[in-house]
């Protein structure tokens, strides 16, 4: 008798659910669980006054030379100190460009780039990552000389995440 119960219940109880509304798509619920992506602008001023060129293969400015750094970076304004950069790059074009891979130290957090490094004209570089407060971010750096001489550059980083 209970099985008779079971299999009358069974037209009312699939009656019933088909009365829920449908799932929406899966774009419109995307659009409103998904959080807004986080960015941050940081603009520094590197003071380049350690940098030194390894000539390692022809002598002069030959592929596979190497150059190393580690440099004071200032605020925007370039008035107070607020950390260091460290890293190196690698000659791969003379006369053109470096390939090039550092960190940005900040009180906060540090963060990664990767990219070229161009002997004239500005350089975009990869952001690859970041520790602290910058943990999981990407996007790029912006590098512009302030001068001909090489003695100071403008990195913006655009973070995204």
């Amino acid at each position: 008798m209970a099985t008779i119960r079971v299999v009358a219940l069974l037209p009312f109880v699939l009656a019933l659910a088909s009365c829920q509304p449908p799932p929406p798509p899966p774009s419109e619920a995307a659009a409103t669980s998904a959080p807004a992506p986080k960015t941050q602008t940081i603009a520094v001023v590197e003071h380049a006054t350690t940098d030194a060129v390894t000539d390692t293969g022809a002598k002069g400015n030959s592929a596979g030379d190497v150059l190393t750094f580690a440099n004071e970076v200032f605020d925007a304004a370039n008035e107070k100190k607020i950390g260091s950069d460290q890293g190196f790059c690698v000659r791969t074009a003379p006369g053109t460009s470096w390939e090039c891979l550092w960190t940005l130290v900040l009180s906060d957090g540090q963060i990664t780039v990767e990219g070229p490094f161009l002997d004239a004209g500005d350089s975009v570089l990869a952001v690859t990552g970041g520790t602290g407060a910058y943990q999981g971010a990407g996007g790029e750096m912006k590098l512009h000389s302030r001068d001909a001489k090489g003695t100071e550059y403008d990195f913006r980083y655009e973070l995204a995440w």
